[in-house]
């Protein structure tokens, strides 16, 4: 007699309930990939404009001059949109809840390209990030050293509540010290 090629109905049945839970595995695993993707782009969107706002408070005049007067910005207004040289307040000390409050001229917006947005009243439709920032005074040397403090988070549910302390997956939080240089 004979032996029939090919393949039985259960073999064919175990096949397909393997092949099935493989699928079904590399699904989730594609699904799981995309989201943590979606958070790393958010991530280093959050650091870009962190460190921006960080170039921006760093690019601010803190030096002493020739004759040794110190020369300080306390009037830039780095939230407006464009940034103005005066009506802000430049490098003056922030409250100590400037990083997870809405302290007005320690906070501004953005959106999805990374464009500052004003930082005055609630956030506009296309803003995606906020972006926070303090400035303190080191308590050794006040007249000499500040400590610069950014914090990005993305805008949720009501941004008037306050931000938690821990780090969300897609924030960034930059701090840096700026001292007086002569000219």
């Amino acid at each position: 007699m004979r032996h029939a090629r090919g393949f039985s109905l259960i073999e064919v049945l175990v096949a397909t309930g393997i092949l099935t839970v493989g699928v079904t595995a590399l699904a989730q695993l594609v699904s799981i990939a995309m989201r943590v993707n979606a958070s790393a782009r958010a991530t280093t969107s959050a650091v870009l404009l962190a460190q921006a706002k960080m170039e921006q408070l760093r690019g601010l005049a803190w030096g002493v001059d020739a004759s040794g007067t110190p020369v300080s910005d306390f009037t830039s207004d780095i939230a407006a949109v464009p940034n103005t040289s005066n009506g802000g307040v430049g490098l003056t000390a922030s409250p100590p809840d400037a990083l997870s409050a809405m302290i007005a001229g320690y906070y501004d917006f953005a959106d999805s390209a990374g464009q500052a947005l004003s930082g005055n009243g609630p956030p506009p439709a296309a803003a995606l990030y906020v972006r926070r920032w303090s400035i303190a005074p080191v308590a050794a040397f006040p007249e000499s050293t500040l400590i610069l403090a950014v914090r990005v988070t993305r805008v949720r549910g009501s941004i008037r509540a306050p931000v938690t302390a821990s780090n969300q997956p897609d924030e960034a939080r930059l701090v840096s010290i700026k001292t007086r240089k002569a000219r």
